[in-house]
This record gives structure tokens, sequence and C-alpha cells, in this order.
């Protein structure tokens, strides 16, 4: 009866991960369909070329 048991919990999570992957799949691709992602944390050098090439 244990392995019953583990089994099926075993299937839950591999169910939860797979809903999990599945959010943040969802997530990337509003993102990319949003426009371009940008960065939460940029450099001085990334901030330094993006103002001069505005």
């Amino acid at each position: 009866m244990g392995t019953k048991s583990r089994t099926t919990f075993q299937k839950r999570q591999k169910e939860i991960a797979r809903a999990e992957k599945q959010r943040e799949k969802a997530t990337k691709r509003q993102e990319r369909k949003v426009g371009e992602h940008v960065p939460e944390e940029m450099t001085l050098e990334e901030a330094n070329l993006l103002r001069s090439q505005s």
C-alpha cells in the first residue's frame, strides 16, 4: 500500500511542476507579445549606451 501512496504523491508533484512551467511560459509569451523586455537592473555602461542611442 505504501507504494501507491508514494506514486500518487510523485504524480501530483509532476503535475504541479508542469503547471508552474506552463505559467512561466505563458508569462514569457505575454512579455514578448507586449514588446521588448526591459531588464530590471542594468549596469552603468548599459544605461550610458541606451542614453547615447536616444
